[in-house]
């Protein structure tokens, strides 16, 4: 693609990579160091990299990653030269990876980086797609946003009115979750916006018997801003009825 510069700073001596993470980014640079090193203190016993799909940030976000990776050697920078997306953020990063095994999360310290090694033990177990989910027993949401609260809500309800597939879980519109690359080996994702799981969930490959969710504490954003928006919304409701259509 022609939008992408690529930095390859990245240990080349790893040759075998169990966990590929991948790691959308748009000024995060207040979050960026924290989030790296909680994973790499959470998976510290595995083999990994981290790769950050960077839209262009205006703060330094992908430079910070840089100075990290001479610290740990694990970390792929791939810098996109315009803000063109979440969802095609991590096709991006998947095409970059390595691992037998995906994972998502965001940048925003929401998703806490200690619950990867419980996910990954999922998968190793069996289990095709581990979802970090807000609303099974057990998980709580700490938005103080109440709005906020209820878009997200509302775009589970939403998905799981247009797309039986989605219903295998109760939040298929997690930004925080773990699969096997068998998933989507063959399949061809063209996503809209920032909910990629949903695609991932119509048009993936896995029994939904081999489709788990862990609960978890979904914190407020501390630092920074969020992406949420008007266009977002849009373009999700646009994936919605395009995955409609199509299946």
């Amino acid at each position: 693609m022609e939008e992408l510069c690529e930095l390859y700073i990245y240990n080349k001596k790893q040759k075998f990579c169990k966990l590929s993470l991948i790691i959308p980014t748009y000024n995060e640079a207040e979050n960026i160091s924290e989030l790296i090193e909680r994973i790499e203190k959470s998976l510290k016993n595995v083999i990994f990299e981290i790769i950050i799909v960077d839209d262009n940030s205006e703060d330094k976000t992908a430079e910070i990653a840089e100075k990290l990776n001479i610290k740990y050697g694990n970390i792929k920078i791939l810098k996109r030269n315009n803000k063109l997306g979440l969802g095609s953020a991590v096709v991006d990063g998947i095409k970059k990876s390595t691992g037998e095994i995906l994972g998502v999360m965001d940048a925003d310290l929401q998703h806490p980086p200690e619950l990867l090694p419980k996910m990954l033990e999922k998968i190793e177990n069996g289990f095709d797609i581990v979802v970090a989910s807000r609303y099974i027993e057990g998980s709580k949401v700490e938005e103080s946003n109440v709005l906020r609260k209820l878009m997200s809500l509302g775009a589970v309800v939403l998905a799981h009115i247009l797309l039986q597939k989605t219903r295998v879980v109760k939040d298929a519109v997690s930004g925080f979750f773990m699969f096997r690359r068998e998933v989507i080996d063959g399949v061809n994702l063209n996503p809209i916006g920032y909910k990629i799981l949903i695609e991932i969930l119509v048009k993936g490959k896995y029994d939904k018997v081999k489709v788990t969710e862990i609960p978890y504490i979904f914190k407020s954003r501390k630092k920074g801003r969020s992406k949420l928006g008007v266009r977002e919304i849009f373009n999700y409701v646009t994936l919605l009825l395009k995955l409609k259509v199509e299946k």
